[in-house]
This record gives structure tokens, sequence and C-alpha cells, in this order.
């Protein structure tokens, strides 16, 4: 079975960039990472999502190939992991894919609060904590900004008094844009979450410089558009040139043109299949495209 139709299975699927070297058991190369703006800590331009893949219910067999895909996600130099209340049982499986790692504390762990209740923001934070197994997540985020005039200053909050680290808005599929830019202007965001891709294009013009004149770090979510893309490509021939960055499957193609935005820390593509988790994080190692390249990238994707 090839990536496009285990996709269709699971129904799912440069520039100001610093290296650090992993250590020798994780692989002897540098990784490319960037560093969160008001830290200056370092995060590897490829993560892992969990929409819908990790959320395998009390199946045994999925929860350990999931685990697996963490696995080798930390092995190869991986950190940010990316789940949320509304994704059914996939905090559960991340919490079981914890405990068979050999340092959990690698992990990035990045979370969110979803619930449109002022009151039961806290309790689901705690809720989800308990799931993952840990006293306190790195980053929280309000998940599509639901009740974000909230949640958010809960979660500022909890940042001061020091129970979570990061805090951060979300939204997907290009919905409320303009919103997401006031917050983004008016809130001490360190983080933002939005749908950026090949073929979703629209961040470029406002939100990614907006990100980096406010120092806002910015993960990307729908890097296939949930495998979408991987199946309209199927079958058109990745271009030749693509081998001189490291683009050469349409997996690692798209990936390299989000992660080679000087300005996208972290893209997030979610997988459940071992083999795809090592695909997706071969594009944190080696060249990145250089801006010409990225339009000649566009434009070829716009000609197919």
């Amino acid at each position: 079975m090839n990536r496009r139709e285990m996709l269709g299975v699971l129904g799912a699927a440069g520039v100001g960039s610093l290296l650090y070297r992993l250590p020798a058991i994780a692989s002897p190369t540098p990784i490319i990472a960037r560093p969160i703006p008001r830290s200056g800590e370092l995060l590897p331009v490829i993560g892992l999502g969990s929409w819908i893949t990790f959320n395998v219910g009390d199946d045994a067999s999925g929860r350990d190939t999931c685990a697996e895909v963490m696995r080798r996600f930390v092995a190869r130099g991986g950190r940010v992991i990316d789940s949320s209340p509304m994704y059914g049982s996939s905090e559960q499986t991340i919490g079981y894919g914890l405990t068979k790692l050999t340092d959990p504390k690698a992990i990035f762990s990045a979370e969110k609060v979803w619930t449109s209740s002022a009151s039961e923001g806290r309790p689901q934070i705690e809720e989800t904590l308990h799931r993952w197994g840990l006293k306190q997540f790195d980053l929280l985020q309000v998940h599509n900004l639901e009740n974000w005039q909230a949640h958010l200053p809960m979660l500022l909050e909890m940042k001061r008094s020091g129970a979570v680290r990061y805090v951060g808005v979300t939204t997907s599929h290009g919905r409320r844009m303009d919103e997401v830019e006031q917050i983004m202007r008016t809130q001490p965001l360190d983080f933002v979450q939005f749908t950026y891709n090949i073929a979703d294009r629209q961040p470029e013009t406002r939100l990614l410089p907006l990100a980096h004149n406010h120092g806002i770090a910015v993960i990307t979510n729908r890097p296939f558009r949930e495998g979408a893309l991987l199946q309209d490509l199927a079958g058109k021939p990745v271009p030749d040139w693509g081998k001189d960055f490291g683009g050469t499957s349409w997996p690692t193609f798209l990936l390299k043109f989000i992660v080679s935005h000087p300005y996208v820390n972290v893209a997030i593509p979610a997988t459940s299949v071992p083999a795809h988790v090592e695909e997706n994080m071969g594009v944190a190692y080696g060249p990145l495209p250089d801006e010409a390249t990225r339009k000649k990238m566009a434009q070829y994707f716009m000609s197919l």
C-alpha cells in the first residue's frame, strides 16, 4: 500500500534557521531548528500532529503503532507533538506513547483548550494533563479561537504563575483570519497556529510577516490538507530538480516548501504510519529551497 492509499484508509491525512547537533544516537548530521522568538529555545522544523491519526480508541495494536511513530519521531530528533481535546482518544494515545519512550522529557508538548464554557477551561486542562501523564504542558493554545476572550487571559495567568511555559491561539482551514490578525496585534502571544501549505498561501501576505514582526512563533497545520493534496498529486511527476533540496517525493516536496519559509517555526504533519514519520522527519535535514526555488515550486504546483 502506498502513502496515498494509506492516507485514504486513515481518512487523513532558510533564512533565520539555526542548526543544532543531535546526540549521535539520533543522527550524525545537524537538524534544522528555529528559535521561539520569546525565549530563543530551538524547535526542529518538523513536528507531529495527532488529528485523526492517533484517534485509535481501545485498539491495542493501534496504540502500539502510534507509540512506534512517537519513538521514531524522537529518535530522528523530533520534539513538538500537538493535540487537542477535540481529537477523540488522541491524547490518551500520546500518553501511552510517552510511557514507552526512553526520554519522554524530550517532547515539547503542545495542547489546546477547547470549550465554549469559561469555567470548564481549567478543569479540561487538568484532565488533558492526566491523559498525557504530565504535570505541565510546554504550550497551551486556544483551539480555533473557541471563547478566546475568556480562555486566553486564563492561559496568560497560568503562564505568569509558572503553570505553563508558552501560550497561543489556533485556527485552521483559513477561517477567521482577520480575527487571528487582530489577536496577534493586541495580545502577548508566544505562538500562533494556522493552515499554511503550497495550496493555501494566504498567510504569506499578512500573518507570517506579522508573526515575525511581533516575535510570535508559528506552527502550521494541514500541510497535506488531511491527505487531499497527496491524493490530487498521485500519479503526477515530482520534478527532477526536487532532488537538489531533498524534495524527491510529494510529501517531502510539500513539507520542504512549508518549512523553507523563514517565518515558519514548525509544521505538524499527522501520521500513524512509522515509515511516514521517518520520511517526514527527513525534511528537517539537508538543504532547504531558497526564495527563487520556492517560487519555482509554487509555479510548478499551480501548473499541474
